[in-house]
């Protein structure tokens, strides 16, 4: 196999974003002065080698994921339940450096705990029906008190530019305005919504006019009609409108929830992890078994706006959880990403091959059989062996593919002939394929799989794999293993 492809979208750092920051402040301090060691104690490596050591390739491994997001649009909805948490202000850095590596942002916030808190001290109660809120004249005022409120913390939580912060030396100009018109709700089931709304358009044209001038765009849920009239909008709502509207590349969700895990039904455990990629088909599939979501924690809440923007255009979905510091900066810069990403990856063009992909496969790996980089596989042998492959196909031209041997009794599986054309690499197409074959792994009730390769180590290894000793194999594939070739092994376990 030859490097392959671009990132998923998100490379693993060897450390937690705040063990990196507090390391290298501690690094600073041994740079810069600060105490001194007691002649007693052991002499120990200077802090200084041990961040170069590790700061160099970090860098170097993020570099990839800000070139490939650099003039790009996001849109990224902040729940209310985030700003009530008191994390705005490590969200407003993050974005803030996101913004400044060249990503173009809209981002709408949400008000529900604020506004219910202005009901309370009022003696109102909140009212709610189809997952929305109830808006009557005393709703509407305590939701365009907490919108004036909200925006008011966020315009200075992005003015901090503070020494020794992310923000120190920054400039965001934060720039809000009528941007979303709407239209009343109605009435619904018997039930009038009075001034909760619905966006009817959004001035695209404007926003993008915002952003080109180097601005971030803040939206609050508020619409008003052609007649000024204003109504009271849903954060979800906005955001997958706008997202769509815009054909934005990612729409991103600051959620309570952290993600969509394999099984939505079972527990969090080490069995159940998040899933951090669905398919849009696979996503689509769960949403139609979930009941009606009523609430922000429920499962489908978000899922649903995820769905809807993939189906209309917007590649990417994410659905983050703001209780981890930094989730936006693990899910945009890291390879596994820490929420669940919703793809629109056409998988009409993803799929199992049949017999009748065998000669396709066989010229897509033939190149790199001559060259060395996989070993030779007859024609006999891929014909048998044609539903274990794993192919990508365009206009009936195979563009990549990967073979899943498994081995039971070992819990493990085997990927062999991962393979992207040179015509398509740089284009995801080696991480969908990978993706892929864990998904099939997974579904057969294996807990690893493994590969062999004599070139594309480093390819693996960014991509979860670490390395064995040929050993590990099961007896079954040990037997085969070829000791003169000398290729690697690495093993991915699988959540």
């Amino acid at each position: 196999m030859q490097e392959v492809a671009r990132p998923r979208e998100t490379w693993r750092p060897p450390l937690h974003s705040q063990h990196f920051f507090r390391f290298t402040a501690q690094a600073g301090r041994s740079l810069y002065g600060g105490c001194c060691s007691h002649p007693s104690e052991p002499e120990i490596e200077p802090m200084s080698t041990v961040f170069n050591f590790t700061f160099v390739p970090w860098f170097r491994s993020v570099a990839p994921y800000i070139h490939m997001h650099r003039g790009k649009t996001f849109v990224v909805g902040i729940a209310g339940e985030a700003i009530a948490a008191g994390k705005l202000q490590h969200i407003a850095q993050d974005l803030a450096l996101i913004q400044s590596m060249g990503v173009k942002i809209v981002l709408v916030h949400g008000f529900r705990p604020q506004v219910n808190e202005q009901l309370r001290a009022k003696g109102h109660a909140a009212k709610y029906s189809h997952a929305m809120r109830i808006t009557d004249e005393v709703a509407l005022d305590c939701a365009q008190e907490a919108a004036g409120q909200l925006r008011y913390e966020i315009e200075a939580a992005f003015s901090q530019g503070l020494p020794n912060t992310p923000m120190a030396g920054s400039t965001v100009r934060v720039i809000s305005g009528n941007f979303i018109t709407a239209r009343p709700v109605g009435i619904l089931d018997g039930v009038d919504f009075m001034h909760s709304g619905m966006v009817r358009k959004v001035d695209v044209a404007g926003i993008t006019r915002t952003l080109d001038f180097g601005a971030m765009v803040l939206l609050s849920p508020f619409g008003f009609s052609p007649t000024g009239e204003a109504f009271n909008l849903t954060m979800e709502e906005v955001a997958t409108s706008v997202a769509t509207a815009m054909q934005a590349d990612k729409l991103i969700f600051l959620s309570e929830i952290p993600g969509i895990r394999i099984h939505p039904d079972q527990p969090e455990s080490e069995d159940n992890p998040i899933d951090t990629e669905l398919p849009l088909a696979a996503a689509e599939k769960l949403l139609a078994t979930l009941p009606n979501a009523q609430n922000p924690t429920d499962t489908g809440f978000y899922l649903q706006h995820c769905v809807k923007a993939c189906k209309a255009g917007v590649e990417r979905s994410h659905i983050l959880p703001f209780a981890v510091d930094g989730s936006l900066l693990l899910e945009i810069y890291v390879h596994d990403g820490i929420g669940t990403m919703v793809i629109d990856e056409k998988l009409e063009s993803l799929r199992e091959a049949t017999g009748d992909d065998v000669g396709g496969i066989l010229q897509l790996i033939e190149p790199f059989e001559n060259d060395g980089t996989l070993v030779k596989r007859s024609r006999t042998e891929i014909e048998r062996d044609a539903d274990h492959y794993t192919i990508i196909e365009h206009d009936g031209v195979i563009f990549a593919c990967a073979a899943l041997y498994p081995y039971p009794e070992a819990k493990t599986a085997e990927m062999a002939a991962l393979t992207v054309s040179p015509h398509s690499q740089g284009q995801g197409d080696g991480e969908k394929v990978l993706k892929r074959i864990e998904q099939r792994a997974r579904a057969a009730g294996l807990q690893s799989i493994f590969v062999l390769t004599t070139r594309t180590m480093h390819w693996f290894i960014k991509r979860g794999f670490v390395q064995v000793d040929p050993d590990w194999l099961p007896e079954a594939r040990k037997r085969k293993y070829n000791w003169d070739r000398k290729s690697q092994v690495l093993v991915k376990k699988l959540g």
